[in-house]
This record gives C-alpha cells, sequence and structure tokens, in this order.
C-alpha cells in the first residue's frame, strides 16, 4: 500500500510544484515591474470568481479540451499532431459554409456541421498520417507545414468563393448559419447552480457534446481493443508487431481520429457565438491544445482540468489592463506551468523507474538467497 501512495503522492506532486514555481516566477516578474504580486493576484482571483468570467472560462476551455483530446490521442502512440491548428480551421470552415447552404430539419442540422467539420479535419491529418506510411515523412513536418496550407487555401476559398456577398461583413465571412444551426445555451443550468448571468452572457451549449465526447474518448482509449493496440503500438511497435499488431494501419486510424477530433475545436465558438466563419475566427487553440494535453498527461480527465485553468488565466488577466499591469503574465503563468509540468513528471518517471529496478534487484537478491543456502549444504 505504501507503494501505491508513493507513486500517488508523486504523481500528484508534479503538477502542484508546476502550479507553485509559475506562481512564484510570475511573483519575481511583478516585483521586478514594480507591481505588487500579492494585489495581483488578489485581482485576478476576484475577477475570476464572477459568474461571468466562469461562464467565460468554461467557453474558452472547451476548444482547448477539444484540441488537446486530439493531439493526446497522438501522443499515446508516439504521434505528434502538431498540425491541430490548419485542422479545426479548415473543419469550422467547411461546417460553416455547407451548413450555410444545406439545411437539415432540426438537429440534424448541427449533426451535419458536426460530421463535416470532423470529417474535413479527420481527412487533413490522414494526409500526414498517408505520408509517415507511405513516404516515411516524420509527421512533425508534415503536420507542421499542412498548417500553413490548410490556413492559405481557408483565406482563398473565404476571399474567393465563400464569404457572403451580402450585409456589412460581405466579403469578410461565410453566410451566416441559420437558427436551426445554433447551439442553445446552458444559462438555464447555469441558474440552476445560482449563477446569475446578464443577457448578454451564454454558456455554450457545445460544452455538453465536448464532454460526452471525452467520455467517449476515455472508453475508447482504456476499454476497447483499439485502445488497447494503441498504447501496445506506442509502447513497443516491434513487440505489437510481433503479436499481430499492423504499426501501418494504426497509425493511419489514430491520425484519422486525432484529426477529426481536432476538426471539432473550432465549432464551439462557431455554433454558439459567431455563426459564420471570418477573418477574424479565432486562432491559436491548436497550439494552447499540446499544451493543454502535455499539463493534463495526456489522459481526458486531465486535459479538462487543463484546459479550465488556461481559459481562467486568460479571462483574469484581462482585469489587469484596467489596473494598469501587463496582462502577459497570465501568458507568462502558462509557459512556466508547461515547462514545469514536462520537468516534473520526467523527475517523477526517473524516481519510479529507480524504485522499480531498487525492488527487482531485492526481490532477485531474497530468491537467489535459499540456492545459495542449498548449494551450502
Amino acid at each position: 500500500m505504501s507503494g501505491v501512495v508513493r507513486r500517488v503522492a508523486l504523481s500528484a506532486a508534479a503538477p502542484v510544484s508546476a502550479a507553485l514555481l509559475a506562481t512564484a516566477i510570475a511573483a519575481l516578474v511583478l516585483g521586478l515591474s514594480g507591481h505588487p504580486p500579492l494585489r495581483t493576484f488578489a485581482l485576478m482571483i476576484d475577477y475570476a470568481r464572477t459568474p461571468e468570467s466562469i461562464v467565460s472560462a468554461l467557453n474558452r476551455a472547451v476548444p482547448y479540451f477539444l484540441a488537446g483530446l486530439a493531439v493526446a490521442v497522438g501522443f499515446r502512440m508516439k504521434l505528434f499532431n502538431i498540425g491541430v491548428e490548419g485542422q479545426y480551421q479548415l473543419g469550422a470552415l467547411s461546417g460553416a459554409a455547407l451548413g450555410a447552404v444545406v439545411h437539415p430539419p432540426g438537429m440534424l442540422h448541427i449533426a451535419f456541421i458536426v460530421l463535416i467539420a470532423a470529417a474535413v479535419g479527420a481527412a487533413w491529418a490522414g494526409l500526414a498520417g498517408w505520408l509517415k506510411v507511405a513516404r516515411g515523412v516524420n509527421e512533425v513536418i508534415s503536420t507542421l507545414m499542412l498548417n500553413y496550407i490548410a490556413i492559405a487555401i481557408a483565406a482563398y476559398l473565404l476571399a474567393n468563393h465563400l464569404a457572403s456577398t451580402a450585409g456589412a461583413s460581405a466579403g469578410t465571412a461565410t453566410r451566416p448559419l441559420p437558427a436551426s444551426a445554433r447551439m442553445p445555451s446552458l444559462n438555464s443550468l447555469a441558474e440552476a447552480f445560482g449563477m446569475s448571468l446578464p443577457p448578454t452572457v451564454a454558456l455554450w451549449g457545445f460544452l455538453l457534446i465536448a464532454l460526452v465526447i471525452g467520455a467517449g474518448v476515455h472508453y475508447l482509449l482504456t476499454r476497447t481493443w483499439y485502445g488497447y493496440q494503441l498504447r501496445a503500438t506506442g509502447l513497443n511497435a516491434p513487440a505489437a508487431e510481433a503479436n499481430g499488431i499492423d504499426p501501418r494501419r494504426m497509425i493511419v486510424i489514430t491520425m484519422l481520429l486525432s484529426g477529426g477530433l481536432a476538426g471539432l475545436a473550432g465549432l464551439p465558438y462557431l455554433l454558439g457565438q459567431s455563426h459564420s466563419y471570418g477573418l477574424d475566427f479565432p486562432a491559436g487553440i491548436g497550439f494552447t491544445g499540446i499544451a493543454v494535453a502535455l499539463l493534463g498527461r495526456n489522459r481526458p480527465a486531465g486535459i479538462a482540468a487543463a484546459a479550465l485553468l488556461f481559459g481562467l488565466l486568460e479571462r483574469s488577466a484581462q482585469i489587469l489592463d484596467l489596473d494598469g499591469i501587463p496582462k502577459e503574465i497570465a501568458t507568462i503563468m502558462q509557459g512556466v506551468i508547461v515547462l514545469s509540468v514536462v520537468i516534473a513528471y520526467e523527475v517523477v518517471r526517473r524516481s519510479t523507474a529507480r524504485q522499480t529496478a531498487r525492488l527487482v534487484r531485492a526481490r532477485s537478491a531474497d530468491s537467489a538467497r535459499p540456492a545459495e543456502r542449498a548449494a551450502a549444504l
């Protein structure tokens, strides 16, 4: 039991130490810039506790959560899908453009947009998987380059083929989605928990879909034959192949799944707020998803907590500008947290490996003593 407690304590020490280190470094930066650290942190905490801030943090966390899941699926098999940025941009653009002209009845309209975005993201990531399997191209290089291509394609299609031709936003955004393609807000659910929200604040309904997707990914990775194959291939591809698992096939399937999840990362904003894809569509979600996946240790529950932390930091930083404090302090904290967690997890891994090696040596020595006694007799 003590060994289990030790492992749990070591695992918990990593994120806790990362948060403490990030707070200490942020306090140092604030002190050097002439701003009282305690007062600054108090401002951020007070602002983050308001109902509007909680809703804003949740809304920010949902795209990060989906992007983090996409990255984590690849990480589980030692694949680094750095192309989530381009995959969700193309997925959101395709969903917005087709959703504005194809109108399935009722809730099928939202389902249609979700399927389109996932399919486009999967196809774009699948291209990188095919390049790795057929031509041996490293997925980091291919997905990174495909990001630039995807963003360029999205800009070209928006400027020349998909932009609306009516209204003040002509040429800058796709046609607005009809009412049937707009996710209802969860404000009534928030109010049931005692949160009083103004009419201008809406908790995006895609939050519920994201939670279902997270549960599905957890089940897929931990309770299915595919999840076992994915983990086995990631741990030791030659051994997995010797046991009948085709690593090349697993690479393609995993990249398709990762891209499909990535294609959904832009939908919370599309279906919950903007209702069209334009030049001001949020960027950087894919790269933040990498940090969120690392911080959450590639587990859906951890990724959800990390995404919420990033959302809270971004939201609470908004109050700093009003008080003359650089809001970039939140970005510094995010970066330090990620770096600290990566280092802390490596320390934990090495400590656990040394402990396991000591136990193996001790048991080997114990099993050898009876044989030595018998030989002596």
